[in-house]
């Protein structure tokens, strides 16, 4: 009996720019008894299913955007004899759907975390639960992967996780209600020695994977004082100290390694804390600017972030404090004009956006905006053949609309031939030049002209094709490109790094897995859950 692990995608590169994390941790929650998981990642290579066996145990985590594939793989693998069970955050919000399209003999809501052990049990015992409740589990439970299962030289970057959650609530994003909005940080020591495994197997590119890496703004604070809500200024004045003290042990890392995370665009009224991550070598960030216009923002559900030129001046602040921007715009809200188009384009260049990207307005499951969407679409649905659109990953990609949601002005057409010109204005081979000035060495400057044509054609050129051809182009421009950016990414390991000693001590992250019992388990939130739309 073997234990298979499957990262779902359509689209496999041979190469791939970020490790899929979730899938590393679960092979760490794997009880021992069942032996060392097989992990598929299909961003690189698609799944064989040969290698499946009956009695062997296939878990597929899932998030909206790979759900159909997905779906697909859990079908193959029972056909074959395979106990199918499913995670991640689609899974979690539509359990039912994966136990039939998908097959699932199982369905993970929430963190896989504590239970996935058990779940590897029951079907090994031939009697799993429909449904497992995993919850929300405490920064104290999270595990660090198991890297040693990890195909060499496949990834570029790493992924790290240091919290979970986001107490913000933007109308698309989902993760705020399916992992919460109250921040779970896992223990900054646990952090650093996973980090410096890492290092010492030849990773200095890593992604601190978090929902939103600035989870106390100073506003936060601000308000909570001005409320006299003492508990509340004590919580928060915690989680931020947990931020430095983390920031603080990431500086006394190599010199050469390079951090990468998300937060919000509030970050950038907060100079100490941008600063802390510059001296820890937090080198970028993924902000979300969303829209360049005050009606935009509302419509989001955003409007504490800045428009116009107080949103130009908010984004240089980052990087006049050392820490780049890739800047995430949405086309195709209702306010959005023609005019919009041009006018985000121009901003992102004007205010110094390192990378940038360019996505078309979709309703995830999970959202306020998919709620709203969903109700009206209740009383008379729109059909795409047989399937509603309001269940649109269920419709094949190459028949698939590309916007769900009537726009009051442009057509769908418009809106997607409008973002791609878009893109390919902000990454012409000009303005990639001019912006890689960023990097110290030549060798960098390459790999960041590499990487940024890597990541027009992964994302854009691949997503917004109208056509099969078109898509298959871009993929195979990708694939050649991601082979090159790899070898400018590798890095010499370092086996002779050590591990802090710290106090009170705790053990260092090993690279191996933990003796676990059977029925202990321990995951981390975007394999069965928090993998954010």
């Amino acid at each position: 009996m073997s234990v298979h692990l499957v990262n779902p995608s359509d689209n496999s590169f041979g190469t791939a720019v970020i490790t899929p994390r979730w899938l590393f941790v679960l092979a760490a929650a794997t009880p021992q008894s069942a032996g060392d998981p097989i992990l598929v990642d299909e961003s690189l290579e698609q799944m064989d299913p040969s290698t499946i066996q009956p009695g062997d145990v296939v878990g597929v985590s899932v998030h909206t955007g790979n759900a159909l594939r997905g779906y697909q793989v859990g079908r193959i693998a029972r056909e074959r004899g395979a106990w199918v069970v499913y995670g991640g955050i689609h899974a979690t919000l539509f359990p039912e759907e994966a136990l039939e399209q998908g097959h699932a003999h199982a369905v993970v809501k929430g963190d896989g975390d504590l239970v996935w052990s058990r779940v590897v049990a029951d079907c090994l015992a031939g009697h799993p639960e429909e449904v497992y409740e995993g919850g929300r589990i405490s920064g104290s439970d999270f595990l660090p992967a198991r890297w040693d299962l990890m195909q060499p030289g496949k990834y570029m970057w790493a992924s790290v996780q240091t919290i979970r959650g986001c107490p913000k609530h933007c109308s698309f994003c989902s993760v705020w209600r399916t992992d919460g909005q109250q921040p779970r940080q896992r223990r900054f020591q646990s952090v650093i020695d996973e980090i410096i495994s890492l290092r010492r197997i030849g990773f200095r590119f890593i992604a601190l994977a978090d929902d939103n890496f600035y989870p106390v703004t100073l506003t936060d604070l601000r308000l909570a004082r001005e409320q006299n809500n003492l508990a509340r200024v004590e919580e928060l004045t915690a989680i931020r100290a947990d931020r430095f003290h983390l920031m603080d042990e990431l500086a006394k890392l190599p010199k050469d390694m390079v951090f990468f995370t998300q937060i919000t665009m509030e970050a950038g009224e907060d100079g100490d804390y941008l600063d802390a991550m510059r001296k820890a070598n937090i080198k970028g960030a993924l902000v979300g600017v969303e829209a360049v216009t005050p009606e935009g923002l509302k419509a989001v559900y955003k409007d504490w972030n800045y428009s116009g030129e107080a949103l130009a001046k908010q984004l240089q602040t980052f990087k006049q404090h050392g820490v780049h921007v890739l800047g995430s715009f949405i086309f195709g809200l209702p306010t959005d004009k023609p005019a919009t188009f041009d006018a985000t384009v121009e901003m992102a260049l004007k205010a110094g956006v390192t990378f940038a990207q360019f996505v078309m307005m979709t309703p995830f499951p999970g959202t306020v905006d998919f709620g709203r969407w969903e109700k009206t679409q209740a009383v008379d649905p729109t059909l795409v053949g047989d399937v509603p659109l309001t269940r649109y990953w269920l419709i094949p990609t190459e028949v698939r609309p590309k916007m769900f949601t009537p726009h009051p002005s442009m057509s769908a057409d418009e809106i997607r031939e409008r973002t791609q010109r878009v893109w390919d204005r902000f990454y012409t081979l000009g303005a990639i030049w001019e912006r890689s000035a960023c990097t110290p060495t030549l060798r960098a400057r390459i790999a960041f002209i590499f990487l940024s044509k890597l990541y027009r054609q992964m994302y854009a050129g691949t997503g917004i094709s109208t056509d099969s051809a078109r898509r298959k182009k871009a993929k195979k421009w990708a694939r050649f490109t991601a082979r090159q950016c790899r070898k400018l990414f590798q890095a010499k390991p370092m086996p002779e790094l050590l591990y802090p000693h710290w106090e009170p001590a705790i053990a260092a992250a090993p690279l191996r897995r933990p003796a676990f019992l059977p029925g202990d388990g321990l995951t981390e939130p975007s394999p069965f859950a928090v993998i954010p739309d």
